[in-house]
Order: C-alpha cells, then sequence, then structure tokens
C-alpha cells in the first residue's frame, strides 16, 4: 500500500507492511475459514487485507475515526465490518464465542486490553498481539521476574511468543522492536474453587511496592500485624522476606488458600 495515511504519534501508530510478519501474526493466532477475527487498530489495513481472505468474518476496530471511514474503501470486502470505536468500550459480547483477536497495538494499550479480554464474560480463544518485545517478555516471565501483568496474564492465558519483529519493519520505525504475544485461553481455571477477586486483592497488595517485602506489602495492603503476616506466609510454606516478583501462581495460590 503505496498510498499510507500519516501514522499519528499520538496514538502509538506505526504501519507495518511486511509480509512476512503480518503473515506470522495471522498463523500465531492459527485463523482459518470458520472464524471471526477481531482486529484492533487496523490502520491502512495491511494486516486486514490477510484476515480477509483467510477468516470466515473480520471485525475491525478503529479509534481513529479518518482511518475507519478509509478502511473500507481500501479493502473491499463482504466479510469485513468497520467499527470505529475505542477497543476498550466495545462490547465484546457482541463477538460469537470463541472469536480470535489479532492486533499491531501500541505500547500503552497492551496490559488495558488484556484486563478487558481477560475479565469479559465473553473472552477470545485466541490472541496475537504485535507489542514491544520488552512486553512481550514481561507477560510470559518466569518466577524471578514476575510482575503484576504477568501473573494476570498467566492466571487466564497460556502464553507464549512468536516472531519477533525488528523496528525497522514499521513505519515509523519505533524506538524498540516488537514480538508477537500469543495468548491461548485456558480450557480449565488454572486453580479451582478460587475466589477471583480476593486473589487479586492479594497479589496487588503483594506488588504495591516492588523493592518491599512480601510481608511488608502484605501487611500494610491487607491492614495485616506481623506476625499474622509472618504466621500466613509460613502456613503456605513462603519466607517472608521474599519479594512479589520471584513467587510462582502456585504460591499465590497456596498464600489465598490460607489468608481466605
Amino acid at each position: 500500500m503505496n498510498d499510507q495515511p500519516f501514522a499519528k504519534k499520538s496514538l502509538g501508530q506505526h504501519w507495518l507492511n511486511d509480509r512476512v510478519s503480518l503473515e506470522a501474526i495471522c498463523q500465531a493466532a492459527a485463523v482459518g475459514t470458520d472464524d471471526t477475527v477481531l482486529e484492533i487498530g487496523p490502520g491502512p489495513g495491511s494486516l486486514t487485507e490477510l484476515l480477509v481472505q483467510k477468516a470466515k468474518q473480520v471485525v475491525a476496530v478503529e479509534l481513529d475515526e479518518k482511518l475507519a471511514r478509509q478502511l473500507s474503501a481500501r479493502v473491499k470486502a463482504d466479510n469485513l465490518n468497520v467499527v470505529s470505536q475505542d477497543i476498550l468500550k466495545f462490547d465484546l459480547t457482541t463477538l460469537p464465542a470463541d472469536y480470535k483477536v489479532v492486533a499491531n497495538i501500541p505500547y500503552y494499550l497492551t496490559s488495558h486490553l488484556i484486563r478487558v479480554i481477560s475479565e469479559t464474560r465473553n473472552p477470545p480463544s485466541t490472541a496475537a498481539l504485535l507489542v514491544q518485545k520488552e512486553v512481550a517478555e514481561r507477560v510470559t516471565a518466569k518466577p524471578g521476574h514476575m510482575s503484576l501483568l504477568s501473573v494476570a496474564a498467566q492466571f487466564h492465558w497460556q502464553v507464549s511468543l512468536g516472531r519477533e519483529v525488528p523496528a525497522e519493519l514499521f513505519t515509523p520505525p519505533p524506538k524498540v522492536d516488537s514480538q508477537i504475544l500469543i495468548l491461548n485461553k485456558r480450557q480449565q481455571p488454572l486453580f479451582k474453587e478460587i475466589d477471583e477477586q480476593k486473589f487479586f486483592r492479594l497479589i496487588r497488595a503483594g506488588f504495591a511496592q516492588r523493592r518491599k517485602t512480601l510481608l511488608n506489602n502484605l501487611t500494610g495492603g491487607l491492614g495485616l500485624t506481623r506476625d499474622q503476616g509472618e504466621t500466613i506466609c509460613k502456613s503456605a510454606d513462603i519466607e517472608p522476606t521474599r519479594r512479589a516478583q520471584t513467587l510462582s501462581l502456585d504460591d499465590w495460590h497456596r498464600l489465598h488458600l490460607v489468608l481466605y
């Protein structure tokens, strides 16, 4: 597409035209002829052009009203529905069950989007998100490097990394490289009989101040005495002096069971 519109820095827009990378995003989501695909931020439609060839239906949600108007003219397909709206306000329950998400999204949107698709009553079966490489690595981090984002994502999804996409393949080039982040919906809940609201209240408290110990964060965030905090940690077989980023999801689950 040589007549591409100007990318707006304010919206974090960076166009990707590299065919190999675009195909890799489609492959990461395993887009097939029976699938409804939600494309977020289609921009000028380079990825949209591939998706309409591969999927049964494509719903393209674009915040930029001008781009949304232009997209239908640029990508002529009966199976394309363009919606001009903020994806964080889009009603995901209007989509058929087991739809798939495919997107090249700006950094500021990543954590918000993961939260939205995780908490909706109608989550996608798969999401393939092209994000900053550093963010993709944060989401898929192992104990020792965990964050609230990685714990939340891995609680809801089986996470993995796909193809890396160098910055120079974008127009304009961002400052960092990108990578495909793949989220596959867990077929069964990770933990049975869990109060999800209390579970994440515990985790938010644990990560409240990254440099503090688990004990200090839990006592401050949950209103516990130091003695109560120490007893809870030790009952869950976790040293109170550890930091939240070192805990696995199983560790958090044990703490939750002891606390609640």
